[in-house]
């Protein structure tokens, strides 16, 4: 059974960083899309970033273009999101997801399986 957990959210401060690790199990990471999605308060889930097991690239929605990096550690079966410069509309439940299938499908289409989430809240 292939688990993801997710950890690194938290409370920061507007323009500060958070780095969000999703450690999964029962699956090898290199065979494996992973992506980062965020539900905030309210509002309907939107993705956020996917990393590819395959030349299909990443993928960053535009609201985190140029502030989130999305990384993988196959070894660790573990994938990254580096976020910089939060905003208060970044406040959100973040999940990460997998599959076998590439971001360019998984991403819009939907994963198999998904972690409990972490929070993060941007707040002065």
């Amino acid at each position: 059974q292939v688990q993801l957990v997710e950890s690194g959210g938290g409370l920061v401060q507007p323009g500060g960083s958070l780095r969000l690790s999703c450690v999964i199990s029962g699956a090898d990471l290199y065979y494996y899309s992973v992506g980062w999605f965020r539900r905030a308060p309210g509002k309907e889930r939107e993705g956020v970033s996917c990393t590819s097991n395959s030349d299909d690239g990443t993928v960053y929605a535009d609201s985190v273009k140029g502030r989130f990096t999305i990384s993988r550690d196959n070894d660790k079966n573990t994938v990254y999101l580096q976020m910089n410069d939060l905003q208060l509309e970044d406040t959100a439940d973040y999940y990460c997801a997998t599959d076998q299938t590439p971001c360019s499908w998984s991403y819009y289409n939907g994963f198999d399986f998904w972690g409990e989430g972490t929070l993060v809240t941007v707040s002065s």
